[in-house]
């Protein structure tokens, strides 16, 4: 994981604060906001700073008309983790891009997980690759995300 100077001042306005408190509670904070993810069912199991982790098992509603997992629903869970790792810091960050290679079919009644880790972080931008695997832990996507920085917190600075 890398950091920066601005992250660092973020954190500095909640200096009580160890950069993975920081991380866990701006991800409890978002995820309490975040009405599509929980609707999904998408489980938040873990964030760190410029990481985050969660699951989401594939109900039957989530299925195509190929009887697999739909590819939207495997790039919104890796969309969401993306979310969580890029905002760990207390700054407000969107995607500006990202892309998704599916590489093995997903079936109903798995359990799928989403792994972000953050590869780079310079000034605003952000960059991110999540990993999405299976029950059986075989990778399923690999998605990589950009990050841009904008104005605001997600915590008001005290």
């Amino acid at each position: 994981m890398s950091s920066n100077s601005q992250a660092t001042r973020e954190h500095a306005t909640l200096p009580h604060l160890s950069p993975d408190e920081l991380a866990r509670l701006v991800g409890h904070t978002m995820y309490e906001a975040d009405a599509c993810s929980r609707a999904l069912g998408f489980e938040l199991a873990e964030v760190r700073a410029g990481y985050a982790r969660m699951r989401a098992a594939v109900r039957p509603e989530f299925l195509n008309g190929h009887g697999i997992c739909h590819g939207g629903l495997i790039f919104t869970l890796a969309d969401s983790t993306f979310a969580f790792a890029c905002n760990s810091y207390n700054v407000n960050a969107v995607a500006s891009g990202c892309s998704i290679e599916f590489l093995r079919p997903v079936h109903g009644g798995d359990v799928l997980t989403a792994e972000a880790v953050e590869q780079a972080l310079t000034g605003r931008t952000g960059i991110y690759d999540i990993r999405v695997t299976n029950g059986a832990g075989e990778t399923i996507a690999m998605f990589r995300g950009k990050s841009a920085h904008i104005k605001g917190h997600v915590i008001p600075p005290a």
